[in-house]
């Protein structure tokens, strides 16, 4: 059964996570939608170091029923994706099913936090953003995963983050299915 993946985008989200996250689970099989959260229903964002990259959709035309939420950071996207009511309420659809909804880089505080959606979670998050209303914050950790929820730290932890939520979604042989040919597995297991 292919799992289907929403990774919002907006202007100012950072370049390689965005990608990074998109590639490894489309590699892994899964259905990913790139939805854009811009204004006015615009597709075509800016990330933060200025790559151009067109969403497959915006984020108010997306169905309700994802197997995995993965937020990318960046700022000022992660604030965009903050300020984004659609997205926020798909975030808490997904955590009250049980499904499962990830953040990196600043949007663990800046997206999550702020929601109410690691009250109860163990987080960790770019090191600058780790005041968050989590239950705990772990500076340490560079990809935590707490029950349905997983965090991450930033623009050099993506690759072992993206493989963290091909593991999350599917398993561990489809982890090193898909990280082995990267030459990552080595690198985080």
């Amino acid at each position: 059964m292919t799992k289907r993946v929403l990774v919002p985008i907006a202007d100012g989200s950072e370049d390689i996570e965005v990608v990074t996250i998109v590639d490894v689970l489309r590699r892994a099989g899964a259905d990913v939608t790139l939805a854009s959260v811009a204004p006015e229903g615009r597709v075509a964002v800016t990330t933060a170091h200025q790559i151009q990259i067109t969403a497959d959709g915006h984020i108010d035309d997306c169905g309700d029923n994802w197997d995995l939420i993965a937020v990318p950071g960046g700022i000022p996207g992660a604030e965009h994706m903050r300020d984004t009511p659609r997205l926020i309420d798909l975030l808490k659809q997904q955590a009250a099913a049980g499904k499962l909804y990830a953040a990196i880089c600043a949007s663990p505080a800046l997206v999550l936090a702020t929601s109410g959606l690691l009250a109860d979670k163990k987080a960790t998050g770019y090191p600058a953003y780790q005041q968050m209303d989590a239950a705990v914050v772990d500076s340490q950790s560079r990809v935590l995963v707490d029950g349905n929820c997983i965090t991450s730290q930033g623009p050099g932890t993506t690759l072992e983050f993206a493989l963290t939520l091909v593991e999350q979604l599917y398993d561990s042989r489809k982890r090193s299915e898909v990280g082995e040919p990267m030459i990552a597995e080595a690198i985080y297991l």
